[in-house]
């Protein structure tokens, strides 16, 4: 019998306002440091998806938002990379939200910002601007490949 997946899930927010979305630079972190990615994190054991999604918004950025008001918009999956696994990344995108946009973590965030879709930096996470772009065509499914990763040099086994 085959070997099950055992894929990790994350949450992430694509969080717009005039237009431009959210993204912050990651510091400190070993993991993707210096690229650019919209708030994000790990669904803990026992959450769902949603619950740890309004977790992390309110622990990166500083916002509170309703189960009720977070829309999602796409998920994607990536083949195992790296040691930690495969992956599945959840985006949703809020309507409503109360609180100010603060980096509420500058230990891991050294530079929070608002960006056009169409004007994103070069050193966004792959995996972000894969799912982004998707998103702007309206796509709600997408698969990064494991060739893609190595060539984006993603790949770390």
């Amino acid at each position: 019998m085959a070997t099950r997946d055992t894929a990790v899930p994350a949450v992430y927010l694509v969080l717009k306002k005039d237009g431009k979305i959210l993204i912050a630079r990651r510091c400190n972190t070993g993991y993707e440091d210096g690229k650019y990615q919209v708030p994000a994190g790990h669904v803990e054991a026992g959450e769902l998806p949603v619950e740890a999604l309004v977790r992390e918004v309110e622990e990166e950025i500083g916002i509170q938002v309703s189960p009720e008001d977070l829309q999602f918009v796409h998920v994607s999956y990536r083949p195992k990379h790296d040691p930690t696994g495969s992956r599945v990344d959840f985006f949703f995108t809020a309507f409503r939200y109360e609180g100010e946009v603060t980096n509420k973590e500058p230990h891991k965030c050294d530079d929070l910002r608002w960006a056009a879709p169409n004007e994103l930096p070069e050193n966004m996470s792959p995996h972000v601007l894969n799912a982004i772009q998707h998103i702007e065509r309206g796509e709600r499914f997408s698969e990064i490949s494991l060739d893609t990763l190595k060539a984006q040099g993603f790949y770390k086994l």
